[in-house]
C-alpha cells in the first residue's frame, strides 16, 4: 500500500473514531430520544435528592453549620424560579420534570373566601401525595377558606405545594375544630418538600387577640391555633409566602430537621398577643433568611432542643426581637446549642438580641453568636435575662429559685444604633449559676432621642466575660463579678466548641 492509501485508511479510521465518540455523548445527553437525562435533569434531580433529608446531606449541614454556602443558594433559587412563578408543568425534552399538577378547585374548592373549602383540600392532598412529582395547587387570584388541616406525609417524592391565592381561616373561634386547639395548617412527615408561591396564608386572628388573656385580663389564659407548623419533617423548604395576622404563632419548626425558611414575610399587628414570627423547638439545622418579620411578639423564638439554628438578613419590627426561650419553666431540663445570627435589622422593638430563661429550671444555652445587627429605638439592644417571668395577669410574681438554665459562650460582635433605655446592654444572671464566657466585640449603642438623649449603660449581676475592640456603652462589669457561681464540665465543653466556630 503506498504513503496516499495510508493517508486514505488512517482517515477513515480516525472519521469512524469520532463517529462513535459523538454517538457516545448524545446517548449521554438524551438529545430529543429515549437514551438518558440531559445535564440540566441531572442537576435538578441531584437537587431533590441532596435536600430531600438524606443521612449524608443533613449531616454536612450539622458539620458546616456555621458556613453560608452561597453558591449552593444561588442555584437552588435559579432552578427554583420558573416553579415559584408558576410555570410548574415542564414539557418532555426541556431539560426539566414534567409534573403531575393537583389543582384544588378540581376538587370542588369554591375558592369565594365563604364556603368552607377544607374537604376539597384534603381530598386534592390525598391524590396529589399519591402521585410523583406532584404539584398541590392553590391558585392565584382566588379565596380559599380552610379549617383545621392537617397535610400528612409520607407522599412521593418532590412534591411541591404552590400557593399563589390566599388560604383564610374561619374569623370565629367558636367555629374552631376543638379537636385541634393548637393548630391550622400542619404540614408533617414530609422530606425534600418545597412550599412555595408567593401566596398568602391569613389567621384571621383579630377575634382571638381580642380574647386573650392578655387582652382582656378577666378572661382565663387558653391556647390558640398555630397557622402554619412544620413538625417531623426533613429537608423541607418554605420560601417567599406571606403569612398574616395568625391566631398565635405564625410559623412554627418542630421536631424536624433540616429546614430553610427565607423570603417570608410576617406581619401581625404589634398589640397583638403572643404572634411570634417563627418559632423553632426541637429541631436541628434549620436556616432562617431573607425573612421581614413585624408582629405583637418575638420575631424569631428558639425555643428548647433547638440545635444548629442559623439566622441571616433578618428584617424585625415591631414585635419583641430576637430570643432564644423562654427556657427552664416550671423547673423544666432545657437545651440550645449553635445558634447563628448574621446581619438583621431591628427597629421599634422591645429587645433587640435576646436570652430568657426562668428561674428554677436547668440544663444549658451555650455557643451563640450575635453579629452585625442594626438596632434603631430599641428598648434593651443586647439583654441576658435569667429572672424572666411571665405570668398570667392575677397570678402572683415568680418565686426566686436558686437553680436556672446555665448560659455559657455568648458573643456579640458589631451590634450598633439607638437604645430608648439607658440600660442598652442588660446581663441579669442568676447568683447561684451565673453567665459565663460572654464577650463582647466592636459594640456601639447610643440614646436614642425618643429615649431622652442620655448616655447609656452596661448592667451586669453575675455576668463573666470579656470585651475587646471598641465596646460603647463601656462593659468593665463583665469582669468584675464576685459571684459564687463557677463554671462547670459543660462550659468547658462550651468553651471548646466555641472554638470551632469563629465565623460570626
Amino acid at each position: 500500500m503506498g504513503a496516499a492509501g495510508r493517508r486514505r485508511v488512517l482517515f477513515l479510521v480516525a472519521l469512524a473514531l469520532v463517529l462513535a465518540a459523538a454517538a457516545r455523548v448524545a446517548a449521554a445527553g438524551g438529545g430529543g430520544g429515549g437514551g438518558g437525562e440531559d445535564k440540566e435533569e441531572q442537576a435538578v434531580l441531584r437537587m431533590w435528592s441532596s435536600d430531600g433529608g438524606a443521612e449524608e446531606g443533613a449531616d454536612h449541614d450539622q458539620d458546616d453549620h456555621f458556613k453560608w454556602e452561597e453558591e449552593d443558594d444561588d442555584d437552588d433559587e435559579e432552578q427554583e424560579d420558573d416553579e415559584e412563578e408558576g410555570h410548574i408543568t415542564m414539557l418532555p425534552g426541556s431539560g426539566r420534570t414534567c409534573r403531575n399538577v393537583v389543582n384544588v378547585d378540581t376538587f370542588g374548592a369554591a375558592g369565594d373566601g365563604d364556603a368552607d373549602d377544607t374537604e376539597a383540600f384534603s381530598d386534592a392532598w390525598k391524590s396529589a401525595c399519591s402521585l410523583d412529582n406532584a404539584v398541590f395547587l392553590v391558585p392565584a387570584g382566588r379565596r380559599y377558606k380552610v379549617g383545621a388541616i392537617q397535610f400528612v406525609g409520607p407522599c412521593k417524592e418532590r412534591m411541591i405545594i404552590q400557593i399563589q391565592g390566599t388560604i383564610v381561616a374561619p374569623e370565629e373561634p367558636s367555629a374552631w375544630n376543638p379537636g385541634s386547639p393548637r393548630l391550622w395548617l400542619l404540614f408533617s412527615r414530609l422530606a425534600g418538600a418545597r412550599i412555595q408561591g408567593g401566596g398568602v396564608i391569613d389567621g384571621s386572628g383579630s377575634k382571638w387577640w381580642a380574647n386573650s388573656c392578655k387582652i382582656n385580663k378577666s378572661n382565663p389564659c387558653k391556647a390558640a391555633p398555630t397557622a402554619v407548623t412544620i413538625d417531623s419533617c426533613r429537608g423541607v423548604r418554605v420560601k417567599g409566602l406571606r403569612v398574616q395576622n395568625a391566631q398565635q404563632m405564625h410559623v412554627t419548626v418542630s421536631r424536624s430537621r433540616g429546614v430553610r425558611l427565607s423570603g417570608l414575610r410576617v406581619e401581625a399587628p404589634e398589640d397583638s398577643p403572643n404572634t411570634d414570627g417563627i418559632h423553632v423547638a426541637d429541631s436541628t439545622a434549620v436556616t432562617i433568611q431573607g425573612c421581614r418579620i413585624g408582629t405583637g411578639d418575638d420575631c424569631v423564638s428558639i425555643a428548647n432542643g433547638s440545635f444548629n439554628v442559623k439566622m441571616r438578613d433578618i428584617d424585625c419590627g415591631p414585635g419583641h426581637g430576637i430570643s432564644i426561650g423562654s427556657l427552664g419553666k416550671g423547673g423544666a431540663f432545657a437545651a440550645v446549642a449553635n445558634v447563628a445570627l448574621d446581619t438583621a435589622t431591628i427597629r421599634r422593638a422591645q429587645n433587640g438580641v435576646r436570652i430568657k430563661t426562668w428561674q428554677g429550671g436547668a440544663g444549658y444555652v451555650r455557643n451563640v453568636r450575635f453579629a452585625n445587627v442594626a438596632v434603631d429605638a430599641v428598648d434593651r439592644p443586647i439583654i441576658i435575662d435569667q429572672f424572666y417571668c411571665d405570668a398570667p395577669p392575677g397570678d402572683r410574681p415568680c418565686a426566686n429559685r436558686t437553680s436556672n438554665v446555665r448560659v455559657s459562650g455568648v458573643a456579640y460582635r458589631n451590634i450598633t444604633g439607638t437604645s430608648r433605655r439607658a440600660e442598652a446592654i442588660t446581663f441579669a444572671c442568676s447568683d447561684a449559676v451565673p453567665c459565663t464566657d460572654i464577650v463582647l466585640s466592636d459594640i456601639s449603642l447610643r440614646r436614642s432621642e425618643d429615649g431622652g438623649g442620655d448616655d447609656v449603660q452596661t448592667v451586669c449581676n453575675c455576668a463573666v466575660g470579656k470585651d475587646y475592640g471598641r465596646v460603647t456603652p463601656a462593659a468593665d462589669c463583665l469582669r468584675s463579678s464576685t459571684c459564687a457561681g463557677k463554671p462547670d464540665d459543660d462550659d468547658e465543653q462550651g468553651k471548646a466548641d466555641a472554638i470551632l466556630h469563629t465565623e460570626l
